[in-house]
């Protein structure tokens, strides 16, 4: 009984302590307007905490280097017709199924890549990362990927540095947005080029990704833990069709936009 109490209590104090953190990084940060303050809700802070361990000072560093990226960058404007180039071949796309928990899916076909520009691969995800957050249910702050390695081959690959790059700003200006990362049946070949990658990725993030095969009992476990067969693509080893129209979902994401630049207060 006793040992109960105290474990509901220090549940309750853990909590109350970090929402006085997160009250703190408030403070900290400053006065903050515009997008910056739609941005910077009390759960935002809490993930930027959370991916410091809840170091004030390193949580508040991030977030400002953040804030500041998407000033510069300005993820929240881009719109489809300045991407729908790099996914004619569905290389990257939001899926029309949902996890367990209800959040969104992106599904990266790497074999499917249409394009040598660095910067414009990068525009593409964080394009889709964008729209993807947006469209999380209420109560979920996390997305799942699902990576298909059908067709890949190392002249398909993108470049180490655009991969690092790529990494940089997922866990930077995007953290604990990942709840899992499927590497579903990677080849061989996929081993050399993972070599150098995952040094690029923190602890954190590296939970997260599982190398996922289709004869291997524990991954077929996995994979139902997080999805239902009858929505995942074969591809994953569900039972469902993959099918990607770039004509359909181009009419899908110009009526996302709308909502994007509604979101945001935009004017198109």
């Amino acid at each position: 009984m006793f040992r109960r109490k105290s474990s509901h209590t220090n549940q309750a104090d853990d909590s109350a302590s970090r929402d006085a953190k997160v009250s703190e990084l408030r403070v900290a940060l400053g006065p903050l307007s515009g997008r910056s303050l739609k941005l910077c809700t009390d759960v935002c802070l809490r993930r930027y905490l959370e991916a410091r361990n809840w170091n004030l000072d390193k949580a508040k560093k991030m977030l400002e280097e953040t804030l500041k990226w998407r000033s510069n960058y300005k993820p929240e404007e881009i719109r489809w017709h300045e991407v729908a180039h790099e996914s004619e071949t569905g290389k990257v796309f939001k899926a029309n199924f949902r996890d367990r928990l209800g959040r969104t899916v992106l599904i990266m076909r790497p074999g499917k890549q249409n394009t040598s520009s660095p910067e414009g691969n990068i525009r593409q995800l964080v394009y889709l990362m964008e729209n993807a957050i947006l469209n999380l249910p209420e109560g979920q702050e996390q997305m799942s990927w699902l990576i298909d390695f059908n067709g890949w081959s190392l002249n398909t690959n993108i470049p180490i540095k655009t991969a690092r790059d790529i990494i940089y700003i997922l866990q930077n200006h995007y953290p604990e947005r990942l709840a899992i990362v499927v590497l579903y049946s990677p080849p061989r070949l996929f081993e050399a080029f993972w070599k150098v990658v995952k040094y690029f990725i923190d602890s954190k993030t590296f939970e997260k990704i599982k190398f996922v095969y289709p004869n291997n009992k524990d991954s077929v476990e996995l994979m139902k833990t997080f999805f239902d067969t009858e929505n995942l693509p074969s591809e994953f080893g569900g039972k469902a069709t993959l099918n990607y129209d770039h004509e359909e979902f181009s009419k899908l994401m110009a009526q996302e936009d709308i909502k994007t630049a509604k979101f945001w207060g935009l004017t198109r």
